[in-house]
């Protein structure tokens, strides 16, 4: 199963980054994400076995129990790569929960699966932004474009992607909400449960 954690998108928020993707649809070497695939990718695994799904959806419980609900903001466009002939083109995203909410998950993974888990993902530091459209064929950089969105981040979710000729098809296996302090006491709570027992 080739599996990854994201954040997916309130629908007015969606609208927003469709408008802004009719800059790149005039042009046949760029290729759109659909709407419904918009997401911002917390953590890419790769293909990984089925038996390793229940750890991986146990681990995003708790960390929505660890991490609080969040702002989020979406401020402009870049591309990747910055200099040269740009392969993805995305709109850069702010908020003060997405490093500690990807780095617990990548300490997650690392604790329960081991290093091997985290390479398909690399070792590139993690930028939040959100794939607006990929490079196909030639085709020219657009302007940047400028956002004023913010939207609540309440939950992540846990997703297969399965690739198709057609596009890829995700499924989301598991959402987790994002409960922060109020977690982060039950957990507290019942480790000294345990170890009074």
């Amino acid at each position: 199963m080739r599996l990854f954690y994201a954040i997916f998108l309130p629908e007015e928020v969606k609208r927003v980054l469709v408008e802004a993707q009719e800059r790149v649809a005039r042009y046949k070497g760029w290729k759109e994400v659909v709407p419904h695939h918009l997401h911002l990718t917390l953590l890419f695994l790769g293909e990984r076995p089925e038996e390793d799904l229940e750890d991986l959806l146990a681990l995003g419980h708790r960390m929505g129990r660890l991490h609080p609900p969040f702002t989020a903001r979406i401020r402009g466009t870049g591309y990747f790569p910055n200099e040269g002939t740009p392969r993805v083109w995305f709109a850069k995203a702010e908020g003060e929960g997405f490093l500690p909410l990807a780095e617990g998950l990548r300490e997650g993974v690392r604790e329960i699966l081991g290093e091997e888990a985290l390479l398909a993902g690399g070792n590139k530091p993690f930028k939040p932004h959100i794939t607006l459209a990929r490079r196909k064929a030639p085709a020219p950089r657009v302007p940047p474009v400028v956002f004023g969105v913010e939207w609540p981040v309440k939950e992540f979710a846990l997703v297969r992607s399965e690739l198709k000729p057609k596009g890829p098809v995700y499924t989301i296996l598991g959402k987790f909400p994002l409960r922060g302090d109020h977690g982060r006491e039950q957990e507290e709570s019942a480790r000294k449960r345990s170890q009074d027992h």
